[in-house]
């Protein structure tokens, strides 16, 4: 399993635009094949900062992941609106267990 976290950063002003934008990413993400989990969530204390949470079967399902149209849709948003910053890295994991 692939476990990507970390952030990007937009200004505050374009966070309506990204959140639109990050609903279809999201919506059309989930339903691929080899998606076990992708979240996005605002930083509750520091606005335009955006949480990432990914969690992805294998390296193939990663790799068509980045191929799609709704990656391309979201890195040309994500364009426009301007990120400031991008942090992720990727880990490699073990199948989780309950706490």
């Amino acid at each position: 399993m692939l476990l990507i976290v970390g952030t990007i950063r937009v200004p505050p002003e374009t966070i309506a635009a990204t959140r639109a934008a990050a609903r279809r990413m999201i919506e059309a993400t989930r339903a691929e094949d080899g998606c076990a989990h992708y979240a996005f969530a605002e930083d509750v204390l520091d606005p335009g900062l955006i949480q990432i949470y990914e969690l992805w079967r294998d390296q193939a399902a990663l790799d068509a992941h980045f191929a799609s149209a709704h990656m391309a849709e979201w890195r040309a948003v994500l364009g426009e609106i301007g990120v400031l910053d991008r942090k992720l890295r990727i880990h490699e994991v073990g199948e989780g267990r309950p706490l």
